[in-house]
């Protein structure tokens, strides 16, 4: 028996759901990084690095090489720079939103005073 889309989707952005992980996906959006360059970028140790790495490889989100003694890691759905992309948009619209809604409570305050 197969899950609904709904649940899929719910494990899907589960998997999303960690600092870190959203982290090492940015950097690898914007080019291939090796594990030390990794953990230049991100505050954890190297072994929470390591499991962060294994969930999204899991996932199928990241894939990696092994050159030269070293280990790289990649994206593997290219479309995940679009989900990113479209999150940082997301939350734009809602800081937006926020804004013009103080803007409006702020308003409303000065003309019922």
């Amino acid at each position: 028996m197969t899950q609904p889309l709904y649940q899929v989707k719910a494990e899907f952005f589960r998997t999303l759901g960690h600092p870190a992980r959203i982290r090492i996906l940015e950097l690898l959006a914007e080019r291939d990084h090796a594990v030390h360059e990794l953990l230049e970028q991100i505050e954890i140790e190297q072994s929470n690095l390591s499991q962060q790495l294994a969930v999204l490889r899991r996932a199928g989100l990241v894939s990696q090489q092994r050159a030269a003694g070293e280990v790289t890691y990649t994206l593997a759905l290219p479309l995940v720079r679009d989900l990113l992309r479209t999150a940082r948009e997301v939350l734009l619209d809602q800081v937006t939103g926020q804004g013009a809604l103080q803007a409006a409570l702020r308003d409303s305050l000065h003309e019922s005073a």
